[in-house]
């Protein structure tokens, strides 16, 4: 059984990082902070400028793990319940996902809402209700 650890100081923190980071970008760029939007843009950047916020942006995202374990002296445990082959499934699930629904949930759910954009409110109510029935899927019927 998959068991869930509600952390709402945890879970409070990372969301107030997560806006003001991306209320940060706006201000300082210009651009909505969707993850895979600025990781797309990488590798077909518009300009020099263009890139060099994209790399700093992704920079702070793989050097967070590595603040983190300097600040606590350890790294939380983390375990992934399936098999990588299920982790590359998924991966390439949430990539088809992420093309055809013009963006990922932090563009459409963080910064959308926030522009009260109808198609990122459209789109994030569709994350919720799949996540939803996934997850009952996974722990009433499977059984996971």
């Amino acid at each position: 059984m998959i068991e869930t650890v509600f952390t709402p100081w945890q879970s409070l923190g990372g969301g107030v990082l997560i806006g003001l980071s991306a209320v940060l970008l706006m201000l300082a760029v210009g651009r909505v902070m969707g993850a895979t939007g600025v990781l797309a843009g990488i590798f077909a950047p518009a300009s020099i400028a263009d890139l060099s916020w994209r790399l700093a942006l992704l920079a702070g995202m793989v050097t967070g793990p590595t603040v983190y374990w300097l600040a606590t002296g350890g790294m939380p445990e983390i375990t992934v319940p399936v098999s990588m082959p299920m982790l590359l499934i998924g991966g390439f699930i949430v990539g088809v996902g992420v093309t055809y629904g013009s963006g990922c949930t932090s563009g459409h759910g963080v910064c959308g809402m926030a522009r009260l954009s109808p198609r990122s409110i459209v789109a994030t109510i569709t994350f919720m209700i799949a996540t939803a029935i996934t997850v009952f899927i996974i722990r009433h019927v499977i059984g996971g």
